[in-house]
C-alpha cells in the first residue's frame, strides 16, 4: 500500500475511535519510517505512543504508526492484511497512552533521557548512563527516540566487540579509547531510523563519588557482517 493511501486510510479509522478514547491524544500521525527490532529478524515496530509533558499535570501523546514497517512486514507475509493490522496497532498504542498517564514518574525519567539524547546530538555534555532512563528493548538494549544503545560493561575497551542486530551478527573494531566510550556503529544490514550506539563502560567504583562522571569519549566503526 502506498503511503498516501495508508495516511488516508488511517485518518479514516481516526474518525471511527470513540472521542472519549482520544481524550489526550494530541495528534495520530504516519511516518514513512521502517523500525526494526534490535534482536529479533522480521520483527518490526508498527507504531509507537509517544508521551510529552504540557506543563501541566495532564500527559499528552502522540500517536505515530510507521508506514516502512508495514511495508517491511507486508513484503515478507502475503496474506499481510494492511487495515486488520493498523487498527490493531493503533489500539494497541491508544492503550499505551493510558499506561503513560498512570506513570508520570517513569514519564519524567524519558523526558530527561530524551533531553540528554538532544543534547548529544547537539555536541553539549551528556550523562553518560541517560539511556538507561529510555525504553530497555532487550537485556542491555535500550532505546531513547530512534537511537538504540547497547551497553557493555568491561575493564577497558576490547579489540573487537560481536552483537546481535536485528537476527544477524556482526563484529567491530574497538578503538583504544578512555571509558565510557561511545561506539556508534555504521553499515548495518537494517539499521534503524537513528544510531546503533554501543556503550562500553567500567562498572561504577567508590572514586567515582569524588571524581565525578567523565564525559564520554564518542567514535563512529563499520561493522563486518558475521552471517
Amino acid at each position: 500500500m502506498r503511503l498516501q493511501h495508508f495516511k488516508a486510510m488511517v485518518e479514516r479509522m481516526a474518525t471511527e475511535i470513540p472521542r472519549e478514547y482520544l481524550d489526550g491524544i494530541a495528534a495520530i500521525e504516519v511516518s514513512e519510517k521502517a523500525v526494526p527490532h534490535p534482536l529479533r529478524d522480521h520483527v518490526y515496530t508498527l507504531g509507537e505512543c509517544i508521551p510529552f509533558h504540557t506543563g501541566t499535570d495532564d500527559v499528552m501523546s502522540r500517536v505515530v504508526l510507521h508506514h516502512g514497517s508495514f511495508q517491511a512486514l507486508a513484503h515478507d507475509r502475503p496474506d499481510f492484511d494492511w487495515r486488520e493490522e493498523a487498527w490493531e496497532t493503533l489500539l494497541h498504542e491508544l492503550r499505551h497512552h493510558l499506561e503513560w498517564r498512570a506513570r508520570t514518574d517513569e514519564l519524567e525519567a524519558y523526558d530527561w533521557a530524551a533531553e540528554q539524547s538532544f543534547a548529544r546530538a547537539e555536541g553539549e555534555p551528556f550523562d553518560p548512563l541517560f539511556f538507561r532512563a529510555g525504553e530497555q528493548v532487550g537485556d542491555g538494549v535500550y532505546r531513547v527516540d530512534d537511537d538504540v544503545f547497547l551497553e557493555r560493561v568491561v575493564r577497558a575497551p576490547p579489540a573487537t566487540a560481536d552483537f546481535g542486530w536485528h537476527g544477524r551478527q556482526y563484529r567491530v573494531a574497538v578503538p583504544p579509547e578512555p571509558l565510557p566510550l561511545y561506539l556508534t556503529v555504521e553499515g548495518l544490514r537494517h539499521p534503524p531510523p537513528g544510531d546503533v550506539v554501543l556503550v562500553f563502560r567500567r562498572k561504577p567504583r567508590l572514586v567515582d563519588l569524588f571524581r565525578g562522571a567523565r564525559r564520554p569519549t564518542e567514535r563512529r566503526a563499520e561493522v563486518e557482517a558475521l552471517n
